[in-house]
């Protein structure tokens, strides 16, 4: 936690960050919109294995994980990881725990 403050002396520094989550295109007219198509229309070519690998406390995904299965090729057949006792910065709580899965993925894929 101290690493992630260590660039804000204050709160008035936060509220930048804050605003993160409001970048994110969630109507078809958002001005970010075209961009996340654009993204879309690549990712649903990959034929590479993709994992996905999400927590299940991450409550800010929605349907995300599902979504990413259906629609990339690459994740189609391959077992899909659930990360317990993690949240949306699953990398946070249960770090070693991904490192694993995603380990175990990349030599699965050799």
């Amino acid at each position: 936690m101290a690493a992630y403050n260590a660039p804000f002396p204050d709160e008035s520094y936060l509220q930048g960050a804050r605003q993160f989550p409001l970048l994110v295109p969630i109507a078809p007219f958002d001005e970010a919109a075209p961009a996340n198509r654009r993204a879309w229309a690549v990712l649903e070519t990959l034929q590479t294995p993709f994992l996905c690998a999400f927590s299940d406390r991450d409550y800010g995904a929605g349907d995300g994980e599902r979504i990413l299965r259906q629609r990339i090729p690459g994740a189609a057949g391959r077992p899909h990881t659930t990360i317990t006792g993690a949240g949306h910065f699953v990398q946070e709580d249960r770090g070693p725990m991904l490192a694993t899965v995603i380990d175990e993925f990349i030599h699965s894929t050799k």
